[in-house]
C-alpha cells in the first residue's frame, strides 16, 4: 500500500501543515481555519509571485456560489494577517497589490515532507507470543525514569488543556446587529429581524446567557472595539456577521470572537432558500453551541432541529410587523397588525405570527388606556393550538388573564410556564417579574428582575422598571442608584426624572425633588406648557408641580380620553384623597388593566388606610403574598 507524505511549510516562527490545514507558531497551534488558511496555502504554493483576486475567488468560491466576494476576501485576509501579526502597510509575509491581488514575501525556511510510519505488510501477522527482552540494569533504570517523565509531561499537558478550556469557557454571548450586505437599504428590516431571530434561537439554550436585542441594537454602527463591547455587556464572546439576500436566497456569514483576548474562535457561512431560513438559523445556533462546548439538552436538540419551512412572503410580512411592533406606539401597533394579518393570510399555520397578532391587539389597548381589544383572544389561543411550546403565546395569554380577568394564580402559572419553555426570553422573564411585583412579592420580583436585567443590561425600560420595583420594596438607596443609572442610559427620559423626584419628595429631600421636576419640565416640547409648570414650581415647589400637571390632565380630559387611573394618581400626588378614590372606583368599574398595580405601588400609599381603598383591594381578591419555589 502507498502512503502519502504530509507537507509542512516553515516560515518565520510559523509552520503550516498542508495536510491537516493547521498553523503552528513556535510549536503551538493557532486557532485559524477555513478561508484564511486556504488563502495562506494558495500564497505559499507560489512564493514571491502575484496571486490575483480572481484566482483566489475561483479556488475558494466557485462561480455558482452566492457570496459577497469582496467583503469575504477582505475579511479572510484581515484574519490571516491578525494571526500572523502582519500589517498591510509594512508587510513581513503578505503584500497587497491594490486592486490586483496578494503576494507572499516572507522567506520560506524549508518545506519538510513528513513520512508517517509505514503499515505492516499484510503477509506479516502480528505476533501473539510474549517477547522477553533483557536490558542492562542501568538501561532499565533509564527507561523507568524516561517513562515517569513522559507520564508527568502528559499529565501536565492534560491539566494545562483542562485549565485553558475552563478559564476560557464561553457561558455568555452577545449577537451584534448583522450587517445588511444586500445593497438595498429597504432590506434593513430583514437584517435586523434575522439578528433578533438568531438571538431568540440561542436564548433557548439554558446553559448560555444571551444578551437581548434591545441592548445589542445600541451597538448598531458603533465604532467600539469588540473587547470594549464585551466588557460593557459583561459577556465572554461576541458573534458578528452579515446577511446577504438576493431574491429568495439568503446567506449568513458569522464569526465568533472571544472578548477577553479578541481571539477569533470560529467562522462560517450558511446559505439557504428563504423558505429554509429557520433551519439555517437553527444550524448556526447548533454550530455555535458545539464550538463553545455547551452540551444541549434533549429538548434543546429537538427544538433546534425541528424548524419547519416557512412561506417566504409570510416570513417577510412577519419581520416587517415586528419592526413596527417594536415602536410600541398605537400607530406602530396598528401597522404591525396589518403585517401580521398578511403573514397569517399567506400561512395560516404560522404560530408565531398568530402570537404576535394577539400581542399587538392587547398591547395597543393597554398603552392607549382603552378596553382590551377582544380580537386578541382568538389569536392567542390559535397560537397555542398550533404550538403549545411557544413561550411568546403563553406570555401574551398570561398578560390577558392577569390584567383583564384578575386571575392571579392562573396568570402566574402561565408566566412560569413561559419562562420554563424559554429561560432566555427577556419578555417571559420580565413579565413574570412584573406579575410578582404586582402581587406584592417584592423579594421574588427583585430576583427575577435582576435576571431580566442580566439578559438585557442596557434596556432603558428594564432598568426603569427595576428602579421603580426597588422603590416600592422600600429599598430607597438602591432605587436611587438605579434611577440614576437609567438616566445615564437615557438622559432625556422624562419619566425617570419624575420618578426620582417623587422618591426624593417622599423621603423629605424636597430640594432634590424640585431639581428633578425642573429637569423633567425642561424636556417639555411645548414652550408655553413648560414655562407655566416652571413658574408654578417656583411658587409652590413640589406641590405646585403636581397641581399644574393635574390641571393639564383635567383640561385634556375635556377634549379626549384620559384614563381614570391617570387622574387618580395625579389627585393622590396633589393630596386630594377623596377625588383619587373616586377615580380608582371608576377604574374598577371599567376593569382597567393598570389597576393591578394598586396593591404594590407606592403611589397609593397615602390612600391605603382609607376604607374605600381597602374595599377595592378586597373586591379584586388579591392573594396574600406567599413565596414560591424559584424556577432555577
Amino acid at each position: 500500500m502507498t502512503v502519502t507524505a504530509r507537507q509542512v511549510v516553515c516560515f518565520g516562527p510559523f509552520e503550516l501543515d498542508l495536510h491537516s490545514g493547521e498553523l503552528f507558531k513556535h510549536g503551538s497551534r493557532i486557532k485559524l481555519q477555513g478561508q484564511p488558511i486556504q488563502i495562506l496555502r494558495i500564497l505559499l504554493e507560489q512564493p514571491g509571485k502575484l496571486v490575483t483576486r480572481e484566482e483566489i475567488s475561483q479556488k475558494l468560491w466557485p462561480s455558482d456560489t452566492f457570496v459577497d466576494f469582496e467583503h469575504s476576501l477582505n475579511t479572510a485576509v484581515k484574519k490571516l494577517r491578525t494571526a500572523l501579526g502582519d500589517e498591510a502597510e509594512t508587510p513581513r509575509y503578505i503584500e497587497t497589490l491594490p486592486r490586483r491581488g496578494y503576494r507572499f514575501v516572507g522567506e520560506i525556511k524549508e518545506s519538510i515532507p513528513v513520512e508517517p510510519e509505514p503499515a505492516l505488510p499484510a503477509s506479516v501477522p502480528p505476533s501473539t507470543a510474549p517477547v522477553r527482552v533483557s536490558l542492562p540494569r542501568w538501561n532499565r533504570l533509564a527507561v523507568l525514569l524516561g517513562s515517569i517523565a513522559v507520564v508527568a509531561m502528559a499529565t501536565a499537558a492534560t491539566l494545562l488543556v483542562l485549565h485553558y478550556r475552563t478559564s476560557n469557557r464561553i457561558e455568555s454571548i452577545a449577537v451584534l446587529p448583522l450587517a445588511n450586505l444586500s445593497g438595498d437599504q429597504e432590506q434593513e428590516y430583514f437584517a435586523d429581524g434575522m439578528t433578533e431571530e438568531l438571538i431568540t434561537d440561542l436564548a433557548q439554550i439554558k446553559a448560555l446567557r444571551v444578551i437581548s436585542r434591545t441592548s445589542v441594537m445600541r451597538y448598531k454602527g458603533s465604532k467600539k472595539s469588540l473587547p470594549e463591547i464585551g466588557r460593557e455587556l459583561d459577556v465572554d464572546a461576541v458573534l458578528e456577521g452579515s446577511v446577504q439576500r438576493s431574491g429568495d436566497r439568503v446567506r449568513i456569514s458569522a464569526q465568533l470572537i472571544q472578548t477577553s483576548s479578541d481571539h477569533h474562535l470560529w467562522a462560517q457561512s450558511y446559505e439557504r432558500d428563504l423558505k429554509d431560513v429557520l433551519g439555517l438559523r437553527d444550524e448556526l445556533a447548533r454550530a455555535i453551541a458545539s464550538e463553545i462546548r455547551i452540551e444541549l439538552t434533549p429538548k434543546e436538540q429537538v427544538r433546534l432541529t425541528r424548524a419547519p419551512r416557512v412561506v417566504p412572503e409570510a416570513y417577510e410580512a412577519y419581520l416587517k410587523g415586528r419592526r413596527f411592533a417594536d415602536k410600541s406606539t398605537p400607530e406602530g401597533l396598528t401597522k404591525a397588525i396589518e403585517y401580521f394579518e398578511h403573514a397569517i393570510a399567506r400561512d395560516p399555520k404560522y404560530a408565531l405570527a398568530w402570537a404576535s397578532l394577539g400581542h399587538a391587539y392587547f398591547l395597543r389597548s393597554f398603552i392607549s388606556e382603552s378596553p382590551i381589544d377582544e380580537r386578541c383572544i382568538p389569536a392567542m389561543k390559535k397560537a397555542m393550538e398550533l404550538d403549545e411550546n411557544l413561550a411568546e403565546a403563553h406570555v401574551d395569554f398570561a398578560d390577558l388573564i392577569f390584567h383583564r380577568d384578575w386571575m392571579w394564580q392562573e396568570g402566574e402559572d402561565e408566566f412560569r410556564r413561559a419562562v420554563e419553555l424559554d429561560p432566555g426570553s427577556v419578555d417571559a422573564q420580565q413579565h413574570y417579574a412584573l406579575a410578582l411585583w404586582q402581587l406584592g412579592r417584592f423579594e421574588e420580583a427583585i430576583r427575577e428582575m435582576q435576571r431580566t436585567r442580566d439578559l438585557d443590561p442596557l434596556s432603558v425600560g428594564i432598568n426603569m422598571s427595576f428602579a421603580s420595583l426597588l422603590r416600592d420594596a422600600k429599598r430607597f438607596d438602591e432605587a436611587e442608584k438605579q434611577f440614576l443609572k437609567t438616566i445615564e442610559l437615557e438622559p432625556t427620559y422624562v419619566d425617570a426624572y419624575i420618578a426620582l423626584g417623587s422618591l426624593y419628595e417622599d423621603s423629605g429631600r424636597n430640594e432634590l425633588a424640585v431639581a428633578m421636576y425642573r429637569k423633567a419640565t425642561n424636556l417639555e416640547s411645548i414652550p408655553a406648557r413648560r414655562d407655566s409648570v416652571l413658574a408654578e414650581i417656583d411658587k409652590r415647589g413640589t406641590q405646585g408641580y403636581w397641581n399644574k400637571l393635574l390641571e393639564f390632565a383635567v383640561e385634556e380630559s375635556k377634549r379626549q380620553h384620559v384614563a381614570p387611573i391617570t387622574l387618580a394618581a395625579l389627585y393622590a400626588h396633589s393630596g386630594n384623597k377623596e377625588r383619587a378614590i373616586q377615580f380608582l372606583q371608576l377604574s374598577y368599574e371599567q376593569r382597567s388593566p393598570r389597576l393591578t398595580w394598586i396593591n404594590a405601588q407606592s403611589t397609593w400609599d397615602s390612600l391605603r388606610s382609607d376604607p374605600k381603598f381597602q374595599e377595592i383591594i378586597r373586591k379584586m381578591q388579591f392573594p396574600k403574598p406567599q413565596a414560591t419555589k424559584p424556577l432555577n
